[in-house]
This record gives structure tokens, C-alpha cells and sequence, in this order.
């Protein structure tokens, strides 16, 4: 089964010019072990693991994100980067909670990151 998340990984390891070997080799991993995430036949791996990714593939933050958003969907669970904060502040549950009661849509949230954009 294709995985997004194994062919971003693929995708990018190539664009840096790093063998699925050499990259396996820097994350202390196995590669057997990260062809079967490449190829979608393992999850993601954990939050350690991706954050070492990010660093090997020179991922700007946006791409980071990507990635991590990526890894969230294909295990079904939230971006990994995401629950330790989530959990760390009570009112992002209670809005989180609201919003989703309340049927709020992709559009919400948008205008919610845009008025964060502002604020910087």
C-alpha cells in the first residue's frame, strides 16, 4: 500500500542525495527497517525519530510540519509535534472541544491561524 508519508520521506532523502543506507545509518536504524516505512508496510516512527529526519533532510519548518502532519494521518493520531502541547494548556482542549461542537469547519481555523499570523 503507498504511503504519503514513506514517499515524502523517499522523495526528500533522494533531493538530498542521501542512500536509503546512509540515511538508515544516521538514524541508528536498520535500513530493512526504514525501506519498510518508505514503502508504507511499517508506521511512522515515533517523535525522536521524525525530529532526526527533519534535521538529516535540512527541512524547512513548513516541510517539517508537512512531515509531521503526514506521520499523524497515516497513524490515524494527531501531528506528532501536536498532544504534548495540547495537553500542556487546558483552554486549547476547551476550544478544541467547542469548536467541535459547534461544527466549526476548515474555515474557522483558518481565520483562527490568520489572526495568529497577525499577532506576531
Amino acid at each position: 500500500m503507498p504511503s504519503r508519508f514513506g514517499d515524502y520521506i523517499s522523495d526528500r532523502r533522494k533531493k538530498c542525495d542521501i542512500t536509503l543506507r546512509g540515511m538508515a545509518e544516521e538514524l541508528g536504524i536498520a535500513a530493512p527497517y526504514l525501506s519498510d516505512i518508505e514503502k508504507g508496510r511499517r508506521n511512522p516512527p515515533n517523535i525522536d525519530m521524525l525530529e532526526k529526519m527533519t534535521s538529516i533532510l535540512k527541512l524547512s519548518e513548513v516541510e517539517k510540519n508537512e512531515l509531521f502532519d503526514l506521520a499523524g494521518e497515516e497513524r490515524n493520531e494527531v501531528s506528532p509535534d501536536l498532544p504534548e502541547y495540547i495537553m500542556d494548556i487546558p483552554e486549547a482542549r476547551t476550544a478544541l472541544r467547542k469548536a467541535r461542537d459547534k461544527g466549526k469547519s476548515d474555515e474557522f481555523w483558518k481565520k483562527v491561524s490568520e489572526t495568529l499570523d497577525k499577532d506576531e
